[in-house]
């Protein structure tokens, strides 16, 4: 017997907002099945306002509202049962973040949890990253977004440690980041990965999915160092405007996408890692496992 639910989650980014809605088998005796439904993303880039003004823009304000009208609308359409925002680096950097969450609450009755850098890691530690870590090997998670890069070690199957950094693609663009900050990374990936003779990277974020999906590559199958810096070469060597026309990219994808391949480069650089898996996961896929995890949990209490 089947017990099928929908479930929303909604990831407010630095560079996009998305929403997520997957829907979740419990099979008697088998593990359940969590299949992504839907997932709708709009490029409302606050890091351009927050990164640079501190403030998100009356513009901005209006256009997330108008967004979460939206997503309500469609969530209620999928009719789902449960469902949780979560707003990340600009919302939390932003002086009127609190106000603006306060706004989008009394007008679409929708509530975002902003958090910090060590929860969102830990969301996206509780997805089907899990399966990818297994006992015998080490893996570093980068996790870039606009505002911030998330890196979490894991050895011997466990978490070993994790940082929060505040190098992302829409920060770089503004160049916003100091060498500083990236020395400070460089520095804790080659501590904490020392102890260890050989270190794979996992790689999550809508660039390194972007990246996967152009190589052709089958799922599960990880892309060299190799072949990101060839890739590097390739897009830097377009302009932006090459990279929408020739290489098909959308206007939101093609500005960040230098910045974002750095990233991960440089991770893969200094952990000495020779390859990046792309398991096509991030904190929409995380907040959906939370939810089924609340689930549970509300369930054992009778």
């Amino acid at each position: 017997m089947l017990h099928i639910e929908k479930y929303g989650a909604i990831d407010i980014g630095s560079n996009a907002i998305r929403l997520l809605v997957a829907t979740v088998i419990e099979q008697e005796g088998k593990d359940t099945l969590f299949k992504k439904t839907s997932l709708v993303r709009v490029p409302i880039r606050l890091g351009a306002d927050v990164f640079v003004k501190g403030e998100i823009s009356l513009k901005n304000a209006a256009r997330m509202v108008d967004a979460m009208n939206a997503f309500s609308l469609l969530m209620n359409t999928h009719n789902i049962t449960r469902y949780k925002a979560c707003a990340t680096s600009a919302m939390r950097e932003a002086s009127n973040g609190r106000e603006v969450v306060e706004i989008i609450e009394s007008k679409t009755g929708i509530k975002i949890d902003i958090i910090d850098g060590d929860a969102e890691a830990a969301i996206i530690a509780s997805t089907d990253l899990r399966s990818l870590i297994q006992n015998d090997k080490v893996f570093l998670y980068v996790d870039v977004g606009g505002g911030s890069t998330e890196l979490t070690l894991f050895a011997n199957g466990q978490k070993i440690a994790s940082h929060s950094f505040k190098i992302g693609t829409v920060r770089i663009i503004n160049e916003m980041v100091d060498d500083i900050i990236w020395d400070q990374m460089e520095q804790w990936v080659k501590q904490e990965t020392k102890p260890f003779k050989k270190v794979e990277v996992i790689g999550s974020g809508g660039n390194i999915n972007s990246i996967f999906k152009n190589s052709g590559k089958k799922i599960g199958m990880p892309l060299s160092y190799f072949y990101l810096v060839s890739f590097f070469e390739l897009v830097k060597s377009y302009s932006n405007e090459e990279r929408i026309t020739e290489m098909d990219m959308n206007p939101d994808r093609a500005d960040v996408i230098v910045s974002a391949t750095r990233i991960y480069l440089s991770a893969m650089k200094w952990s000495k890692s020779k390859n990046i898996y792309v398991p096509k996961i991030g904190l929409s896929d995380g907040i959906i496992k939370s939810l089924y995890n609340e689930k549970l949990e509300e369930q054992s209490q009778f």
